[in-house]
């Protein structure tokens, strides 16, 4: 029998004593350090990282040189080393994660067909999915609203969880936590987090992971390396592959000082995010440290940590130190898992907080260090378009009243001064102004995985309640919080009942307002706005405030503490200047200021005491398994370990494998004779590009559904339907808010906005997707033409899906968010971006050119290629571009015709 090889840095594998006197043996990276001495300067993330790429150096996926290269790693070296790091597992949400089971449903469908075993296709690692993005507000402000809400979500999505019940039985290693319980990223913190795993062989390692919601990254809070991924990404890391990236920058942010009284962690993070934004950290880790964030609570680390993708950087980590086991031991984890978990980080030398007298782990270097004094900070809010543009709470009232008469290129909304203070009626007799919050929504994934800004948001609410406020019926008023802990923990503290008269009542568990399941306002409201094109806004304690994601309606969205929320929804406009002016009236018409009902921080000290129990946290979790609801166990999906694909309109067999070989046919890698599809501006998000919110009767998709005897009530949204890729395809490029540049502008110099194009030669104005359509019936490729941050936003795998199935065979922009450039590449589609000063408007494009995209000889990360313009006079241009496919297993993925056919080639192969 042969022996197994050697691990080619054994030496290193050495043993650890828990508190209670267990053993365990680890991949010491103090040991490592003997050899290579700069692993002792590393940031603690990059540490992280090097104990996977250590651990599982097989010679093959991972080499000793691999190793080596980031043991070596230089504070501001070049950046041309490709990690493969291997993660200890992998967390999805349902929008992405019923997309994900459907190819990994069609991998086993094509294995069957060439007479192999289906199993083949079975995730390596454990993978979670957390069914938290399907629940709407239909119903809010009232008692009945989580269940009336819950009951309707599991009427149109019941196709969706009768799939992930077959995928449950079908994969060994996919588990679901149903409906009701939590978002994502709080579920994720509260209960899948383990601290360290264990292997068979009684190895060690620290807890990592890739999910499929961009705010993974809240997992940084408690010290674990993780960041969000598009589905199509995780799918590769769920079968094996490491997640390649090229190794990062390590920017550290030292916090000095203390939040001063009346600010809250939301405020914080919306400074840090402004910050960071400004200092351009896309693609690079931050890493917190210094004393001001060893004072930070670990609710606070994870509200900071959940907004790297607002900030660009793909994480924002805090190491592991004593308020992180706090926090494990108030979470309901066990005394063994804790214990283990202290003792690995001591043994690694990675407890304690960098730049603190408890941290053993030596200087360390950073690529760039950014400072913050915690005392600095003030009240804020953000917006009204974008989660960077923050906006302290005493500017709000001039900003918005600044931004009202700014052209749309300054970020405003382009109305006459005078139409500020104007009141309009409804059919139904409400009145309506511009800068009216229409919805205030204390909605999960930022917030409510802090105590401290969910427990000021009830005692405001209190105090408000005694002081005699109330918040006007038509306000759309909802509470959403990310685990079933909070409501706990607001009752036991006797605030629910204040919360609930102002109209914020529990409505649902999971992401809702955030992501544009909001539900819809009442007609008559909708028809006022859009009648008289007013400026309303909304008010929510989220992270995402993008143009229409709120609602297709509201044009100004503000990101806002829970306690802001409430007060806002009180004052009922963003005019009011709650600084100087009440709030509102109370008891006998007296004036009721925002000092009078903020609450101390000794207030909310005094219950923290409520949001920290060991045994509610274990009793709530221990019901995923035990007593998921009726609802959950009345579904019933099929049985198999092939799915048979019966006739839905919310899954379909996706297209991806048609016409699957057993190797890849070879091809020109360039593009030849291409239209142009659309040209974009700036911050085009993956909102404006992928199918999101909800599906409009006259669009596309929503002709295609009515044509399949779908009603208008059923439609659902587009997040709940992205397991059908006829919808979806639909849907790529619809958003009512994105401007296709191509378009000429009307004559008062406004753009048409919607999914539209002009179909060339000819020119002629239709829906992309019916563009798309009719160039790929001719056989002719298109691309796109776009400026800074392309695909910002969250990870939405169907904006590169999406792109690739309508036939666009590359993207050419100034530049381009992680994740969106990562999943293109995955999807066979060139991302190009222009060098120095070039973009397509000084080129001139008018979108009637035709274009080639020439890469001379062997396909190469990051080579120059040349795009060559041929315009309608006849006239010929040649420009010089970057190839953003950035690393050689990139090249492979592309080569393959994307990365779901090579991971499935290799599988078969294996």
């Amino acid at each position: 029998m042969a022996k197994a090889p050697v691990h080619a840095f054994a030496k290193t594998l050495k043993t650890f004593k828990t508190a209670s006197g267990k053993s365990g043996q680890y991949f010491s990276l103090p040991e490592l350090s003997r050899q290579f001495p700069n692993v002792s300067k590393l940031p603690v993330s990059l540490r992280i990282v090097l104990e996977s790429v250590l651990r599982n150096c097989d010679g093959k996926k991972v080499t000793p040189e691999h190793v080596q290269q980031l043991a070596n790693w230089a504070p501001n070296g070049e950046r041309v080393d490709e990690i493969p790091f291997v993660v200890a597992r992998v967390v999805l949400q349902d929008f992405t994660g019923v997309p994900l089971l459907a190819d990994l449903a069609a991998m086993r469908s094509v294995a069957a067909q060439m007479g192999r075993n289906p199993k083949t296709i079975e995730p390596l690692v454990p993978v979670d999915l957390v069914v938290d993005h399907s629940v709407m507000i239909d119903h809010y402000g009232n008692k009945q609203a989580l269940d009336l809400n819950m009951k309707l979500e599991f009427q149109r999505n019941r196709e969706r969880y009768q799939f992930m019940k077959w995928g449950m039985q079908a994969f060994d290693t996919f588990g679901v936590v149903p409906p009701g319980f939590g978002i994502v990223h709080q579920v994720n913190l509260e209960y899948l987090a383990r601290g360290v795993h264990k292997t068979a062989a009684g190895v060690y390692y620290p807890d990592t992971l890739v999910g499929t919601d961009s705010h993974t990254t809240m997992i940084n809070g408690i010290g674990v390396v993780g960041w969000g991924v598009g589905g199509i990404e995780a799918e590769a890391g769920m079968l094996g592959q490491p997640v390649y990236f090229l190794t990062p920058d390590v920017v550290g942010f030292e916090l000095t000082g203390a939040l001063r009284e009346g600010v809250t962690a939301t405020d914080l993070v919306l400074t840090v995010t402004e910050i960071l934004r400004r200092e351009k950290v896309v693609g690079k880790f931050v890493e917190f440290f210094g004393e001001g964030t060893r004072s930070l609570s670990l609710p606070d680390r994870a509200t900071i940590a959940n907004m790297a993708p607002e900030y660009g950087a793909t994480m924002g980590f805090f190491p592991v130190d004593e308020k992180t086991i706090d926090y494990f031991q108030g979470t309901g984890r066990t005394k063994a898992e804790i214990e283990a978990f202290e003792a690995y980080f001591k043994a690694q030398k990675l407890f304690g907080i960098p730049g603190t007298q408890g941290f053993a782990g030596g200087d360390i270097e950073y690529s760039k260090v950014v400072k913050l004094d915690l005392g600095t900070v003030a009240p804020s809010l953000a917006g009204p378009k974008r989660p960077q543009d923050r906006i302290e709470i005493g500017q709000l009232s001039t900003k918005f009243t600044e931004l009202f008469s700014k052209p749309i290129e300054a970020n405003g909304f382009n109305q006459p001064a005078d139409k500020l203070g104007q009141t309009f009626t409804t059919s139904n007799g409400l009145q309506i102004r511009n800068g009216d919050v229409l919805i205030a929504a204390i909605t999960s994934c930022t917030n409510t995985s802090n105590p401290g800004v969910l427990l000021a948001a009830g005692l405001l609410a209190k105090k408000a309640v005694e002081a005699g406020l109330k918040v006007a019926p038509h306000i759309k008023t909802s509470l959403a919080p990310g685990s079933r802990i909070v409501t706990e923990y607001l009752e036991k503290a006797g605030l629910l009942p204040y919360l609930e008269k102002l109209g914020f009542n529990v409505a649902a568990y999971g992401c809702t307002t955030c992501i544009g399941n909001a539900g819809d306002l009442t007609p008559e409201i909708n028809e006022v706005i859009t009648k008289n094109d007013l400026v309303c806004a909304a008010v929510l304690s989220g992270n995402r405030n993008f143009e229409a994601r709120i609602h297709p309606n509201l044009k100004a969205n503000f990101l806002a503490s829970p306690p802001l929320v409430v007060a806002y929804a009180i004052a009922g406009n963003v005019t009011r200047d709650l600084m100087t002016q009440p709030v509102g009236q109370g008891k006998g018409g007296r004036d009721i200021f925002l000092g009078d009902i903020w609450p101390t921080s000794d207030d909310i000290h005094k219950l923290m005491k409520f949001a920290m129990d060991r045994k509610a946290f274990k009793q709530n979790y221990e019901k995923v398994k035990t007593q998921p609801g009726k609802l959950w166990n009345q579904i019933e999906g099929v049985k198999g370990q092939v799915y048979d694909w019966p006739t839905s309109t919310y899954i379909a067999e996706p297209p991806f494998f048609r016409g699957f070989t057993a190797q890849p046919q070879a091809s020109d890698p360039g593009v030849k004779g291409a239209r142009i599809m659309a040209l974009f501006g700036d911050s085009i998000t993956t909102d404006h590009i992928s199918p999101a919110g909800s599906i409009k009767e006259s669009s596309p998709a929503g002709l295609w559904l009515k044509a399949h005897n779908v009603l208008k009530a059923d439609f659902n949204s587009y997040g709940s339907r992205r397991g059908n890729h006829e919808v979806m395809m639909r849907g790529t490029f619809a958003n009512v808010r994105i401007k296709n540049l191509m378009i000429p502008p009307r004559e008062d110099g406004s753009r048409e906005e919607g999914g539209v194009t002009l179909f060339q030669p000819g020119g002629e104005k239709m829906f992309i997707y019916d563009a798309a359509m009719k160039y790929i019936a001719q056989g002719t490729p298109t691309v796109i033409f776009a400026g800074e941050e392309y695909g910002t936003g969250s990870s939405r795998d169907w904006a590169a899906k999406g792109t690739q199935l309508l036939g666009i065979k590359a993207v050419v922009a100034r530049s381009f968010e992680r994740i969106h450039r990562s999943n293109l590449v995955g999807m066979g589609v060139l991302p190009l971006q222009f060098k120095g000063g070039d973009s397509w408007e000084s080129l001139g494009l008018k979108g009637d050119e035709v274009i080639d995209v020439v890469i001379g000889g062997e396909l190469k990360p990051q080579a120059d290629v040349t795009l060559v313009i041929h315009r309608g006079d006849g006239s010929r241009q040649e420009v010089t571009v970057t190839l953003r496919i950035d690393t050689p297993i990139e090249v492979e993925y592309y080569q393959h015709g994307g990365i779901l056919p090579y991971v499935l080639r290799q599988l078969l192969a294996a």
